[in-house]
């Protein structure tokens, strides 16, 4: 990824813990983004963005108020959301498998198991730029199409992994 992409977009990272918020805000200021507002929860998150939508937003699941879920249902919701189609990378310690599908299903666009590295948050950056999926509406559901040609186990890149399979 070219560092003069990320320099050109404005992203909010929202995330309750303040220290998680300037580890990924300097992740991003590392590749070149210079454009980052942050939120504490998702109520914050929601103002922040009726003021001026971001180009990617970077979202915790578990805030109170207004969780990372919450506010990605929200953001999702074509009657209210300033931009339904927001790209949204979801950083979360849930690595169970009922934790993602509920993820997708609310309609994150990425699905990122903390603790991150900046390898990982730069991945998913790039599945969004480089190869952004679809979006489908079904009776049920509004976002970036569910199917994927390729399948990862996204604990896979949890830093450690391999020390802990060894």
């Amino acid at each position: 990824m070219t560092s003069s992409y990320l320099s050109n977009i404005r992203v909010l990272v929202v995330d309750d813990h303040a220290f998680v918020r300037r580890m990924v805000c300097e992740i991003l200021r590392t590749f070149g983004c210079r454009d980052i507002h942050e939120a504490k929860n998702g109520i914050e998150a929601w103002q922040e963005i009726q003021n001026a939508v971001p180009d990617l937003a970077i979202i915790d699941w578990e805030m109170n108020p207004g969780s990372g879920l919450e506010l990605v249902r929200r953001l999702r919701d074509a009657e209210q959301s300033p931009d339904a189609f927001l790209p949204i990378i979801m950083i979360t310690a849930h690595a169970e498998k009922g934790y993602v599908t509920q993820a997708r299903d609310a309609g994150v666009t990425e699905y990122l198991i903390k603790p991150i590295s900046a390898k990982s948050l730069v991945r998913r950056i790039e599945e969004v730029v480089d190869r952004p999926r679809p979006y489908v509406r079904l009776p049920d559901y509004f976002g970036p199409d569910r199917r994927r040609k390729a399948c990862h186990d996204p604990k896979e890149e949890r830093r450690g992994a391999a020390a802990q399979a060894a």
